[in-house]
């Protein structure tokens, strides 16, 4: 736990929020990319383009959330990430073609929750489109428990993400659907031994904007998650959506955010010296406001998280892995 601990610090600022950079993003941001570029990228080109928005974005952030074939390796060595910002690794294979509904667990070949600790990374994600009522949704716990396992025994944070969705292809979550599901994952999840909850917005912002359904909605997540603490992502909204979610969110309970469409998303239409002047002009801005409203609105991770009893021996008893 006292490593768990650590790395959990590593990963916010000195007052306990997260203000995380999401940059994992695979299949479905190379295909963006390629519909937007004059020639189609290769491998070695998507992983520039995610250090080079990594390498300006970092600083201004409390950790970094990056994929191993893209971004982890090349974001260490050329020191885009460097050693002052936490460093969170994905483990599971995305595939948005199929429906939620029919998304088995896949993950990542030849990567695990060890090869993430011994690189020094501070935290590991799941990505998890769940409905407690699918049929496998028993198969989906599964492979969150067997993650819990790994971050236990490697003593590493679990920085788990589930998503709600319809059971039917055809129609979308009511925000009374919507809520009721997140509640019921925070709830879940939390018992299970997820150490950080990263939740999407409770209410669809496209079927309501009362600010009053809005409020009560986080606040209802939570208290769900009892003594782990959640930090909202930012599922693709616009920034300024995302910014009145945020404070939002974070006023009613959330210690912070993982963000990464909203605030980088036009970098993908751009080409040349205009995508760069607009990562470090707009994309930075909108990263130093997230951190000033998660400055002014979270709770700290540290209120939820009891910090580890430490006695002079605990060295002795602490285990190392098998």
């Amino acid at each position: 736990m006292i490593g768990k601990y650590r790395h959990l610090s590593r990963c916010s600022t000195g007052a306990g929020h997260f203000v995380i950079l999401a940059i994992d993003h695979r299949a479905n941001l190379l295909d963006a990319l390629n519909r937007a570029a004059p020639q189609p990228m290769d491998g070695a080109a998507f992983s520039a383009f995610k250090t080079r928005v990594t390498a300006v974005l970092a600083p201004e952030t409390t950790a970094v959330l990056t994929d191993p074939a893209y971004g982890v390796g090349a974001g260490i060595a050329s020191r885009a990430i460097s050693g002052h910002t936490g460093l969170i690794g994905p483990v599971e294979v995305t595939d948005y073609e199929k429906h939620p509904s029919q998304r088995a667990v896949q993950w990542i070949p030849g990567w695990s929750v060890a090869k993430i600790k011994l690189i020094g990374g501070d935290g590991v994600k799941l990505l998890l489109p769940y409905h407690p009522d699918a049929e496998n949704a028993g198969e989906k716990r599964d492979g969150v428990q067997r993650i819990v396992d790994s971050c236990t025994q490697w003593d590493l944070p679990f920085f788990l993400e589930p998503i709600a969705y319809s059971l039917d292809p055809d129609k979308a979550l009511t925000n009374a659907e919507l809520l009721q599901i997140t509640v019921d994952m925070a709830r879940e999840f939390a018992a299970m031994g997820a150490d950080v909850l990263k939740l999407q917005f409770p209410v669809d912002h496209k079927q309501s904007t009362d600010e009053g359904e809005w409020r009560a909605a986080c606040a209802a997540v939570t208290e769900a998650c009892g003594e782990v603490p959640w930090a909202l992502l930012s599922a693709g909204v616009d920034f300024e959506t995302f910014a009145r979610q945020a404070e939002i969110a974070c006023a009613a309970g959330a210690s912070g955010v993982i963000v990464g469409r909203a605030v980088w998303s036009e970098a993908v239409t751009l080409q040349g010296e205009a995508r760069d002047t607009f990562v470090a002009t707009t994309a930075r801005e909108r990263i130093r406001r997230l951190a000033a409203i998660c400055a002014e609105h979270a709770t700290p991770w540290y209120d939820r998280i009891a910090a580890p009893p430490i006695t002079l021996d605990w060295h002795e008893k602490y285990d190392e892995p098998c």
